[in-house]
């Protein structure tokens, strides 16, 4: 096999091309079990998964690649004692652990694609990982979560007489109501959003904790204050934009000193969402602060963990646990209440 810098699609390239072919499927126990050319497209949707993820794994395999090529060592099939060095300059350079672990993930599914086995079941790279993580430490740096108090104030500086202001009102009211994920928010498109008496509520076909194509629906409710309302920031929006389909977060084109910048067509990126969240909030918070403080301030006012699952679609009352910051000893604490 010719080597290449990018990440190929081992066993699977020739679906298409070849429809009537039966096709190999691989295994974790690296067999190879045939099936007929019919379910093809499922066989490919299965061993690629998300689209995010794979992004993910081709940028994590094009590094591993290029480590062994400049090191002589064979990256597929990799022996575990390569895959042990990876790892271990990783974490020598400063790498968090959960980037290490994706890594980690990502070489263990290009073997498998490949039918190969695996080094990343070696006992003794589980040793290595093992020993990394006791170094540099399991907890890993979470995103801060805001007060609503901040949200507030964060939207009061907004111009809202531009197309700019009303976006990002929009979308930091609705990230935040509805628990979002970053990734959620820029795949949204105007018509999954609906209007109803009671609220508005988000379909979404897809995300990270369904990425089988299951209908979810959340619920973003009306506020007291309309300055801080999200249904009616979301409506604002919308008329702005004028439009009942397509991408609902877009870009903005240049603006000079006699137009403000208006909407564009291009979709906003994950990236963009957490520029966004740190420009009017602070360098303090990330994008994933939305989720974070949507967890952490519903648990402050006492809701139910099945609640707040309804709305953030986590499956365990241990995310919920993973979610929440409640670490502030003068916000979060017993001896509050003791009753002295």
């Amino acid at each position: 096999m010719t080597k290449s810098r990018g990440f190929t699609p081992y066993c699977i390239g020739y679906m298409e091309n070849a429809p009537q072919l039966p096709v190999l499927v691989p295994t974790r126990s690296h067999s190879m079990v045939e099936m007929p050319a019919s379910v093809s497209r499922y066989v490919e949707a299965g061993l690629h998964g998300a689209e995010n993820t794979k992004r993910g794994y081709a940028a994590d395999l094009r590094s591993f690649q290029c480590y062994c090529e400049q090191h002589e060592l064979s990256h597929l099939p990799a022996d575990v004692t390569t895959v042990a060095r990876y790892v271990s300059q990783m974490a020598d350079r400063g790498l968090k652990l959960a980037t290490i672990r994706r890594h980690v993930a990502a070489i263990a599914k290009l073997h498998q694609l490949a039918g190969k086995p695996s080094p990343t079941s070696h006992e003794a790279l589980h040793i290595v990982l093992d020993g990394i993580t006791r170094v540099i430490g399991k907890r890993q740096r979470q995103a801060a979560a805001f007060t609503v108090a901040e949200l507030k104030q964060a939207v009061r500086a907004m111009d809202l007489t531009t197309p700019t202001g009303l976006r990002d009102r929009a979308l930091l009211l609705l990230g935040f109501a509805g628990a979002f994920r970053r990734s959620e928010l820029v795949a949204l498109n105007v018509e999954d959003i609906e209007l109803t008496r009671q609220a508005l509520v988000i379909h979404l076909k897809r995300s990270k904790t369904n990425q089988y194509g299951e209908e979810e629906d959340k619920a973003v409710f009306y506020a007291p204050s309309a300055d801080y309302c999200p249904v009616r920031a979301m409506q604002e929006w919308l008329e702005c934009i004028g439009r009942t389909s397509g991408a609902l977060f877009i870009r903005m084109s240049r603006g000079n000193k006699e137009r403000a910048a208006q909407p564009g067509k291009a979709r906003l990126s994950d990236q963009s969402v957490n520029d966004l969240v740190q420009r009017h909030l602070g360098f303090a918070y990330t994008a994933h602060s939305l989720r974070a403080s949507f967890v952490t301030v519903a648990i402050e006012a006492g809701q139910s963990n099945k609640a707040i699952k309804n709305q953030t679609k986590q499956k365990t009352d241990l995310m919920i646990e993973r979610y929440a910051r409640l670490d502030d000893v003068k916000r979060f604490n017993a001896a509050q209440h003791l009753g002295l």
